[in-house]
């Protein structure tokens, strides 16, 4: 676990502030975290996502709701379909939740949704908590 906590950081001082992924990650943060002061906690999901929906597409971003992605084998195989929350700029999944805390489950699905689909980058929030909760992860292609 300490060694993971040491590339995260070693890659978090070599990231460009140009990088386009980061910067839709944090128009998306910033975003996000206007819904979530105006709505608070206790909505359903549904609520955080529409109003998150209207604050991206105000912002000139386009965003998908409920996009199919498919579900990939390591060789290829198509191996079913789930339905990513939010597929925003073609580029990043977010998973939403309206829960008390992030649970460990919640980090698995976000990345299993990252392999599976083979979309590198993605955002794991919570707007269920009196905290706004934001997290993204990246996954490197396999092999």
């Amino acid at each position: 676990m300490e060694s993971a906590a040491k590339t995260a950081i070693s890659l978090k001082k070599g990231m460009s502030s140009k990088d386009p992924v980061f910067e839709l990650c944090d128009r998306v943060r910033e975003l996000g975290f206007d819904a979530h002061r105006f709505l608070g906690p206790g909505h359903l999901e549904k609520v955080y996502e529409n109003a998150l929906v209207n604050r991206l597409r105000r912002a000139g971003i386009k965003v998908e709701q409920q996009h199919p992605m498919s579900v990939y084998d390591d060789d290829g195989t198509i191996l079913g379909n789930y339905f990513a929350d939010l597929f925003i700029e073609d580029c990043l999944i977010a998973e939403l939740k309206a829960t008390r805390s992030v649970a460990p489950e919640h980090v698995s699905q976000i990345l299993g949704y990252l392999r599976a689909s083979r979309i590198k980058d993605g955002l794991l929030i919570n707007f269920g908590a009196p905290r706004f909760y934001i997290k993204k992860y990246v996954l490197e292609p396999l092999g």
